[in-house]
């Protein structure tokens, strides 16, 4: 019978994680939260130790950068939280992004498959029930891991059905490889199955739109983060069985040539985006199609002026 680890990689968020919680009774045996920077002390940016967990025994110390906090946890505290539901709790460096903490997070994981959410989402009663029949399955499955639909929200209501329906939730630690870099996701060694089921995403604002791209400030610290990553290699990131200095096609086509692939991309995916939702929703969305396109272009722009920079200095 296959056993699951639900990992959740946060900052703040206690009401988001304690309605996660809540819908995910009985679906996991084992629970591991990070949280991003200290939860009761304001911390300086900082960076998560570019370690290959993959390649790590379980009986080795924690790097300095993460802990584990006292017992007993602060009253009303994420960490008095997880520890309530059993699970155990880790404060590591101030990155700003999640992405940097998994490889830690799974190489903390009790059991292989991993059961990857946000604090803001929460399966649908389709997921949860085909979430507990997989635990009950007699043999585990070949695979890497499985993808679901992760439909978009206006702050106050689902506004697609099927689309996007790319969203890695379930995978085997063992059968996939990572580098910790933010929109960067788990790549399998086989291949996903893809599920006809909703992993539901309702954080407080909506989840799509060019306000996220152009205006919200995490949309700004994403590009900054990406682009002084791909200014380096692989290697100096945090990873999960990433032994080489190879960057997937999208990011080595931004790294070669930022203005053209940018340009490229931003054409191509609008497009393709424009297309496929109007083949699964049928309706013309130009700003949902758009913002993702639109966001790896202003990367790419980034991109360029910090090689400008490097170069000059």
């Amino acid at each position: 019978m296959p056993r699951i680890s639900l990992v959740v990689c946060l900052f703040q968020e206690r009401d988001f994680l304690q309605r996660l919680l809540r819908e995910t009774g009985g679906l996991f045996d084992d629970l591991v939260v990070v949280h991003d920077g200290p939860e009761n002390e304001k911390a300086s940016p900082g960076e998560a130790p570019a370690i290959d967990y993959g390649h790590r025994s379980q009986d080795e110390e924690l790097p300095n950068e993460y802990t584990q906090p006292s017992l007993p946890p602060h009253t009303g505290s994420i960490h008095e939280l997880v520890v309530a539901n059993g699970g155990r709790y880790f404060e590591g460096p101030r990155c700003y992004q999640q992405e940097p903490h998994w490889p830690f997070a799974w190489w903390q994981a009790r059991h292989d498959w991993i059961l990857r959410l946000d604090a803001d989402e929460f399966p649908s009663d389709d997921l949860r029930r085909w979430l507990q029949n997989f635990r009950n399955l007699s043999e585990e499955p070949a695979i890497s891991g499985y993808l679901c639909i992760w439909p978009m929200w206006d702050g106050q209501r689902t506004v697609t059905r099927a689309w996007p329906a790319t969203r890695n939730f379930l995978f085997h630690r063992r059968r996939v490889r990572f580098f910790g870099m933010v929109e960067q996701v788990p790549l399998p060694d086989n291949k996903w199955q893809a599920l006809p089921l909703t992993l539901c995403h309702q954080p407080h604002r909506k989840s799509y739109g060019l306000h996220n791209v152009l205006i919200r400030p995490q949309g700004r610290q994403w590009r900054r983060v990406i682009a002084e990553s791909l200014l380096g290699q692989p290697s100096d990131l945090p990873r999960w069985r990433w032994g080489d200095e190879t960057w997937p096609y999208f990011w080595q086509r931004l790294r070669a040539q930022p203005v053209r692939a940018g340009a490229y991309f931003l054409a191509r995916n609008f497009v393709g985006a424009t297309i496929h939702l109007w083949q699964t929703e049928r309706r013309i969305r130009p700003a949902m199609a758009l913002a993702t396109p639109l966001h790896h272009f202003l990367l790419a722009l980034k991109l360029r002026r910090l090689r400008q920079k490097q170069d000059d200095a």
